[in-house]
């Protein structure tokens, strides 16, 4: 059934909102961590590709960075291979590392290029070891060991952290109108290649880039208190605060914290938005209210 055409004073406002926020971000670069529902879902899936070409459009620089843990498990138990987690960390040896790299650098990568393209947008896929982008480093978890001893360390395999990021490429690309998608895949002094978590890559992409706001989309509203009510507009003081004493805890916690060390880092602005909204790209640049719990650095 068609939808009754919206009013044109209605569609004048929307307009006039949208200015002093184009202007704002007008010549800036925006990251935007990729993932979630917003990845699975068809209509979320172009009502996003769609968001990022009209950024482009208006003057703004998006660069997406994704994840694909679900695909990368799909496809992992079609070949056989059983996947073992330490501390919520994909154990990766090196077959599981040829996976991630034909599901991420590949087939997802791939799939939100064409879908930028097929709106009119100029996408480009990278992998962070395209033109040395992302420099990784062995990712080792710790735990704690007997009393008196030293904790043990665990070897998770080609799970990485960022070292250094080189944002020549990524400003090359921006310089001619790309648009661009990147897997959080990096590499080692050693050659060896290494997943690095979606979150973390694209908070230390937004920080190297001078972003103007870092957008990470979940599968959540955002931050939530007690009585199940959207918190916004926090410092890293109200942050630590929250933290402190409970109201943001489990998963949450290192969206949070890979938000807060955007801000420390120069970012003007973190914001966890609903992946689940379509548009929420759109609405949380866009309008007045925004969508999401938004952190800023100190004032």
């Amino acid at each position: 059934m068609a939808q009754p055409p919206t009013p044109p004073a209605q569609v004048a406002h929307v307009l006039t909102e949208a200015l002093p926020y184009i202007r704002r971000f007008h010549g800036k670069t925006v990251v935007v961590k990729y993932g979630g529902n917003a990845m699975v879902d068809e209509t979320l899936k172009q009502s996003f590709a769609r968001d990022v070409v009209l950024m482009k459009l208006v003057g703004i620089n998006p660069v997406v960075v994704h994840g694909g843990g679900p695909q990368i498990g799909r496809l992992l138990a079609r070949i056989g291979k059983e996947t073992e987690f330490v501390q919520g960390m994909r154990v990766t040896d090196a077959e599981t590392m040829d996976v991630v790299e034909m599901v991420l650098g590949g087939l997802v990568n791939k799939e939100i290029v064409s879908l930028i393209s097929g709106h009119g947008g100029r996408a480009v896929g990278l992998t962070g070891k395209d033109g040395g982008l992302i420099r990784a480093r062995r990712l080792r978890l710790t735990r704690p060991g007997p009393a008196e001893q030293a904790p043990e360390i665990i070897d998770i395999g080609h799970v990485g952290e960022v070292e250094s990021v080189d944002p020549a490429l990524v400003d090359m690309l921006d310089g001619g109108d790309f648009i661009p998608v990147i897997a959080p895949i990096g590499v080692g002094d050693d050659g060896v290649s290494y997943n690095i978590n979606a979150d973390l890559v694209a908070g230390r992409l937004a920080e190297t880039l001078h972003a103007e706001k870092l957008i990470l989309m979940t599968n959540t509203p955002g931050i939530l208190n007690a009585a199940g009510e959207l918190l916004t507009g926090l410092d890293a003081e109200r942050v630590q605060a929250l933290i402190a004493d409970g109201t943001i805890h489990g998963g949450m916690l290192p969206k949070v914290r890979c938000a807060l060390e955007a801000v420390a880092g120069g970012v003007t602005a973190a914001t966890i938005i609903d992946g689940r909204v379509e548009h929420a790209v759109l609405l949380e640049l866009f309008t007045d209210s925004g969508v999401g719990t938004l952190i800023h650095g100190s004032r």
